[in-house]
C-alpha cells in the first residue's frame, strides 16, 4: 500500500477514534462493556475486516497499515483497539493461513462484515505461558469431536459468534477448532473483573462434551500448537501497536496539563523536570513504534510467502516479542510518568490517565507477559549462537 494512502486510512482512524471513542471510553470502562453501536461504526469503516483477504469482503491492508489503524483506535480506547485486534489478528489470520477453502468460504466473510466477532481461546487456569500444558482435551466422537475443559481471558468471549479455541488431541498434540457458541455444552462463564482493559468482553468459558464436526478442525489436527504459536506473532504485534497509542494519548494528556497547569507564577511545563518526562515518553513511544512497525514488516514479508526467518532474532517471533516488549515498556512507563505530571489530579478517576496506566499494565501481560517475552528474545538469541 502506498504511503500516502496508509495516512489517509490513518487520518480517518484518528478522526474515528475522537470523535466516537475516546468521549465515551470511561464510560464503557466503567460499565465494562462497550455499546453495540461501536462495532456496527467499525463495520461501516471495514475495521473488522482489516487482514481478511479482499476476495472474501475484507480490507486486505498489510501489517503496516493495520498496526497504524490499531494504534490510532488505542488512543480513543484501548477496550475497542484490544477487541479489533483479536478478532483480525489471532482468529482472521489463523483461518486465512490455516483454514480449508470450505472454512475461510464460511467464515471470512461473516468476520469482515461483523456478522460475527472473533475470539481465542487459548488460556487456561493452569496454562497462560505454556500452551503445551492445555487441560482442555478434544477426544473423538464417530465423525467429529467432543471437547472438554476451560478456557480463561478469551477476549470478546462476551459477544463472540466464532471461537478459534485449542484442545489437546492426544499424545501430546493440540489441536485448533472452530467452535461457536451456540453449540451444546459451552458456557460462557463469568466477565473477568480485569485491571484495564475492561470493556474488552474478556470472560471465562465452560466446554462441557461440546460436540463439532470433523470440519471444524483447522488444518492438522495435531498442528493446533505451531498454529497457536503464528496466531500469537500477529497478536503480540498487535498488543505493541495498542500500547504505543496508549502511551501516547498519555504523553499529550500530560503534555496539554503541562501548558495549563500553572505553579509559581509559570507553566509547568516549562520546569525541566516535567520536560524530562516529556521527552522520554516520546524517546520510547517512538522506539516503541519504530520497533513495531519493523515486526509488522516481517509478518507481512511471511505472509507474503517471502523467505523469511522465524527463529533466530531476525525471525518474526524475536521481532514480535521485542516490538511488544518495547511498546508496553513505553507505554506504562509513559502512562505512569503522565499521572505524576497531573499529580494529585492523576490520582483520581475524573482525570483520564489514570485509567491508561490500568489499560498499559494490560499490554506487558495480553499475549504474554513481560517476562515470557524476555524469555523468548533470549531463547532465539541462543539459538543464533548455535544452542538449539
Amino acid at each position: 500500500m502506498a504511503t500516502s494512502e496508509r495516512l489517509d486510512i490513518q487520518a480517518m482512524a484518528r478522526d474515528f477514534a475522537a470523535s466516537e471513542l475516546r468521549p465515551r471510553a470511561s464510560e464503557w470502562d466503567a460499565r465494562r462493556a462497550l455499546d453495540d453501536d461501536v462495532f456496527a461504526k467499525l463495520v461501516e469503516l471495514g475495521f473488522l475486516g482489516m487482514l481478511v483477504p479482499e476476495e472474501f469482503g475484507g480490507l486486505g491492508f498489510d501489517f503496516a497499515t493495520y498496526v497504524a489503524v490499531l494504534e490510532e483506535l488505542a488512543w480513543g480506547d484501548a477496550a475497542v483497539a484490544l477487541s479489533v485486534a483479536i478478532h483480525n489478528g489471532p482468529v482472521a489470520t489463523l483461518l486465512v493461513r490455516h483454514g480449508s477453502e470450505e472454512q475461510k468460504r464460511r467464515w471470512l466473510p461473516k468476520l469482515a462484515a461483523g456478522e460475527v466477532l472473533g475470539a481465542f481461546a487459548l488460556s487456561e487456569p493452569g496454562a497462560g505461558s505454556d500452551p503445551a500444558g492445555l487441560s482442555t482435551k478434544a477426544r473423538r466422537d464417530g465423525a467429529g469431536w467432543r471437547i472438554d475443559g476451560e478456557k480463561r481471558w478469551v477476549t470478546n468471549g462476551a459477544r463472540a459468534g466464532l471461537v478459534v479455541l485449542f484442545a489437546g488431541t492426544g499424545e501430546g498434540a493440540v489441536g485448533a477448532f472452530l467452535v461457536t457458541p451456540d453449540a451444546e455444552g459451552y458456557r460462557v462463564g463469568k466477565r473477568e473483573q480485569t485491571l484495564g482493559l475492561r470493556a474488552s468482553g474478556t470472560v471465562s468459558v465452560e466446554l462441557q462434551g461440546v460436540a463439532v464436526g470433523g470440519d471444524a478442525v483447522v488444518g492438522d489436527e495435531r498442528e493446533g500448537l505451531h498454529y497457536a504459536m503464528e496466531a500469537l506473532d500477529v497478536g503480540r504485534v498487535g498488543t505493541a501497536a495498542l500500547a504505543v497509542g496508549i502511551g501516547r494519548a498519555a504523553m499529550e494528556h500530560a503534555a496539554t496539563y503541562a501548558l495549563g497547569r500553572e505553579q509559581f507564577g509559570q507553566p509547568i511545563a516549562r520546569f525541566g523536570a516535567i520536560q524530562e518526562k516529556l521527552a522520554r515518553m516520546a524517546e520510547r513511544l517512538a522506539a516503541g513504534r519504530a520497533l513495531t512497525l519493523d515486526a509488522a514488516a516481517a509478518l507481512g514479508a511471511a505472509t507474503r510467502g517471502e523467505k523469511q526467518a522465524r527463529t533466530g532474532l531476525d525471525g518474526v517471533t524475536a521481532r514480535a516479542a521485542i516490538a511488544m516488549l518495547s511498546a508496553s515498556d513505553a507505554a506504562t512507563a509513559s502512562a505512569d510518568e503522565a499521572v505524576q505530571v497531573f499529580g494529585g489530579y492523576g490520582y483520581m478517576r475524573h482525570y483520564p490517565v489514570e485509567k491508561l496506566l490500568r489499560d498499559a499494565k494490560g499490554t506487558e501481560i495480553y499475549g504474554g507477559t513481560s517476562e515470557i517475552m524476555r524469555h523468548v528474545i533470549a531463547r532465539e538469541l541462543l539459538r543464533d549462537m548455535g544452542d538449539a
